[in-house]
């Protein structure tokens, strides 16, 4: 829609008249209109028509000219319904893909995601959306996440109160498919329209990743609550879930006070079978909170150990992990997730 720049000989860019028109356009169509142009144009072409938005204010009458120009170009298109039909169907190929392209033209109603489902639900405010979903029953708000963008669903979940969220994560951790009419009722339930009607099928959700990228966003101390709290239900889930938010490479993250404290507690064989098929950061960290002695005994006991099954040392690291976390459950060592800082 914009030209692209010309350049003044000091190098500062100033608008082209394709740029200049294209702002005049939007500012023309209202904000409401501009706003769903922009949410498809790339950053260099917002860059552009910013360019020819500071135009604009050396050239008073350009809007209504350029509008007057934009209808005659739009009339001048013509009213062949069908060339219409193939003209767009090859721009959303361009730009979306010949899949979607498809389904969008030839499949009208179909939604293309779990998420379409949900309609406004995916965008509502997330304090309120989490005030709604308060009020309902885990598996509920476990189906309206899972269906979720990962980082919205992240952001609406550290809304909801302290209590509902180890079920919640509990429920989404063991979905694997859902019907798009449940999501249809759930979000009728809600009292909000969906942009598109259900289809037949089932939809596959990888539940047991959200839930672990849900975990591992949000502060250490809530993961520990919401594990405990699935542990009561489903042991064997629970030891997962730790498995998967703690891994041995994770050992690096904690301060060398808590290392040491680790160590006190681990078996020295099981340890240099864990290190075995470590990265050299995780040794080194290891290696540096024990004494001269000590860190020479296990590095012997590691170059001696010859060839060992990676099923062996994968044993081994989730058995030092689970140590890891009964320590920082009790309080003895400080587990850093991506959601926190340290200083």
């Amino acid at each position: 829609m914009a030209e692209p720049d010309n350049e003044t000989q000091e190098g500062a860019p100033k608008p082209g008249p394709g740029a200049v028109r294209a702002a005049a356009v939007l500012v023309g169509l209202g904000p409401n209109s501009a706003a769903q142009v922009f949410r498809h144009l790339d950053e260099s072409t917002v860059r552009r028509i910013a360019l020819g938005a500071k135009g604009l204010r050396q050239a008073g009458a350009t809007v209504p000219e350029a509008l007057r120009e934009f209808v005659i170009a739009l009339e001048a298109v013509g009213g062949d319904a069908a060339a219409g039909d193939t003209l767009l169907r090859e721009v959303v190929t361009q730009v979306l893909g010949a899949e979607k392209a498809r389904r969008a033209f030839d499949g009208i109603g179909t939604p293309s995601s779990a998420e379409d489902l949900l309609g406004p639900i995916a965008q509502a405010d997330s304090d309120a959306l989490a005030m709604v979903l308060s009020r309902e029953q885990p598996q509920t708000v476990a189906l309206v996440l899972g269906a979720m963008d990962r980082l919205r669903a992240t952001d609406v979940m550290r809304r909801l109160p302290d209590y509902i969220r180890g079920p919640v994560l509990g429920r989404l951790a063991t979905l694997e498919s859902v019907s798009p009419e449940v999501l249809r009722e759930v979000a009728q339930a809600l009292a909000v329209e969906l942009r598109a009607s259900a289809s037949s099928g089932m939809r596959q959700l990888d539940g047991k990743s959200a839930a672990i990228d849900l975990l591992r966003r949000s502060p250490v101390g809530q993961q520990t609550e919401a594990v405990q709290s699935i542990e009561k239900d489903d042991p064997d889930l629970a030891a997962e879930l730790r498995s998967r938010l703690f891994t041995f490479d994770d050992l690096v993250n904690l301060s060398d006070r808590d290392v040491q404290t680790f160590l006190r507690e681990v078996d020295t064989s099981r340890l240099a079978v864990a290190l075995k098929a470590a990265p050299s950061t995780v040794r080194d960290k290891i290696f540096k909170n024990m004494s001269s002695r000590g860190a020479q005994m296990l590095a012997d006991d590691i170059g001696a150990m010859g060839p060992t099954k990676l099923a062996a040392v994968d044993e081994a690291q989730a058995e030092l992990v689970k140590i890891a976390f009964t320590l920082a459950e009790q309080g003895r060592v400080t587990l850093v997730g991506p959601a926190e800082k340290m200083v």
